[in-house]
């Protein structure tokens, strides 16, 4: 399943991910062969970083 391209539905998605089924963004990455600078950069653009300690975007 390849990420949602709308930027607030990609959070959505990934964070949902990070919570349920990932230990962390890079682990989430390689398994979906996902870029994510990619990722990093959308969701950047509309405000969210990524907290490595909390496994999310905020």
């Amino acid at each position: 399943m390849a990420l949602p391209q709308d930027p607030f539905i990609m959070f959505s998605v990934v964070n949902t991910k990070l919570r349920d089924c990932y230990p962390s963004l890079d682990a989430l990455c390689d398994d979906m062969g996902e870029s994510k600078e990619h990722i990093l950069q959308t969701l950047s653009a509309i405000g969210f970083e990524y907290d490595e300690a909390q496994n999310c975007f905020k």
